[in-house]
């Protein structure tokens, strides 16, 4: 007898034979744009050049408030989603949760790039 067939063995226990793809490629993507959303999060600041820092509008000092903010806690749970997608087990049952987390650990970093290309006027 099989051991795949045995009674006590749920459906979904199996490996997973793709299951490094999707953290993979967020990996390769997120090691691709993260670096370009820090440069560009970084420059922002030139922003408040024709202004100066005091005399911004408040639209402004919010949406780079929520370029750094989206940097920093962003990042971080981008960072979390890309190891927890790793460390799920290689199991068919784990693939969705998996794709979701690869494909989440991804968003901090084109939503930075969106706010940055999108600034308000000073």
């Amino acid at each position: 007898m099989n051991s795949d067939s045995s009674p006590d063995r749920r459906y979904g226990d199996e490996r997973d034979p793709r299951a490094y793809v999707a953290p993979a490629v967020a990996t390769v993507l997120g090691v691709m744009l993260a670096p370009l959303a820090l440069l560009f999060g970084a420059l922002s600041v030139m922003a408040t050049d024709s202004c100066g820092p005091d005399d911004c509008s408040a639209a402004l000092t919010t949406a780079l408030d929520m370029v750094y903010g989206t940097l920093f806690l962003g990042g971080l749970l981008g960072v979390a989603a890309c190891v927890a997608a790793w460390l799920l087990p290689r199991t068919r049952r784990w693939a969705v949760p998996r794709v979701w987390l690869a494909g989440l650990s991804l968003l901090p970093w084109p939503a930075v790039i969106t706010l940055v290309f999108n600034l308000p006027q000073g």
